[in-house]
């Protein structure tokens, strides 16, 4: 029997998701060891929980990701929300090079490629995965309607786009969601303007990473933690004394956490979920146990004093290192 669990509204007068998503991009690439059996029963569980807002993207894989889901949720689709994402593109001879593709001619391949690995007839909501600065954004957005008045895809979502951009995007179509990271120790989208800018427009900011990429759980406590393939090895607020200064911070999340009598995570996203009603995080996990203990931060309640002790102890702008390689950086607010 599925459960029901708080739901928040993505965009304006869009549709009502569960208050916290599922990131589903660890199941396949970027975060070491895989288990398909596991990740297939940790999105199995999420939807009897009625956790349906589910996110993943072409290029995690690539293109695996999309595939596993589309498992995952056979038979069940009517309880599922699947975002999807488009416009990074990958090459197989350089894994860890990056373009990204905005031409309406991708985007119009790039659907039917997502909707054929998912095993669905529609995406719920489209992304474009990163802004293409050499396509005007309005010709990318024209494009994604298009594809909405073909019944293709329901909603229309931004990611890593900057306010100017989203308030251009939001001229040619309404956008639903912005995606962005955005944790206690991520919080750009304040000092951009981006996150302003979703209010003026009414588009709900979709936060991912909002545990730090496992950090602010707690989860590691030295670099050696991750395994040979994970990404976080090559991400420069988990090497050295980067480590060494967020991993202070991190122990006075940990130390409030306790005296509160939740986890670390739990409190990093609770403290996520009380910036506003229109912001729903999608933390990733490849696990059961990490799923519910994601879910449990709905019932983690902060008032106006632990939220100020909590800003207190880990204000903006204290952690140490950019939250991407300077080569992936350039792909942030385009």
């Amino acid at each position: 029997m599925t459960m029901t669990l708080p739901q928040r509204r993505l965009g304006g007068n869009g549709p009502y998701v569960s208050a916290i998503g599922l990131g589903c991009m660890g199941m396949s690439d970027f975060y070491g060891q895989r288990d398909e059996a596991e990740s297939l029963a940790t999105i199995a569980h999420a939807l009897d929980r009625g956790l349906n807002f589910l996110d993943t993207a072409d290029m995690y894989g690539p293109y695996t990701n999309e595939e596993l889901v589309g498992r995952a949720i056979k038979g069940r689709r009517h309880q599922a929300f699947i975002a999807t994402k488009f416009g990074i593109v990958r090459d197989p001879n350089n894994p860890a090079a990056r373009g990204f593709n905005g031409r309406p001619e991708y985007v119009r391949a790039s659907v039917e490629g997502s909707l054929k690995r998912l095993g669905v007839d529609h995406i719920d909501l489209y992304y474009q995965h990163r802004v293409d600065r050499s396509v005007p954004i309005e010709e990318t957005v024209g494009a994604m309607a298009d594809l909405v008045r073909a019944g293709k895809v329901r909603w229309l979502g931004l990611s890593e786009a900057s306010a100017a951009t989203l308030e251009r995007a939001h001229k040619v179509h309404p956008i639903a969601a912005l995606q962005s990271e955005y944790s206690l120790w991520t919080r750009d989208v304040d000092e951009s303007g981006a996150l302003a800018m979703c209010r003026k427009l009414g588009v709900t900011l979709v936060a991912y990473s909002p545990l730090g990429r496992g950090f602010l759980a707690g989860a590691f406590k030295s670099p050696a933690d991750f395994d040979a393939d994970d990404y976080r090895r090559h991400s420069p607020r988990f090497q050295g004394e980067n480590f060494a200064r967020n991993l202070a911070l991190v122990a006075k999340v940990e130390a409030m956490a306790t005296s509160r009598g939740c986890t670390p995570a739990q409190l990093a996203l609770a403290w996520v979920l009380a910036q506003g009603e229109d912001i729903v995080p999608i933390p990733g996990t490849k696990r059961r146990k990490y799923l519910d203990e994601n879910i449990g931060a709905l019932t983690v309640k902060l008032g106006a004093d632990e939220l100020a002790a909590l800003d207190a102890v880990f204000p903006a702008g204290a952690v140490a290192g950019l939250r991407y390689p300077e080569a992936m950086m350039s792909g942030v607010n385009g």
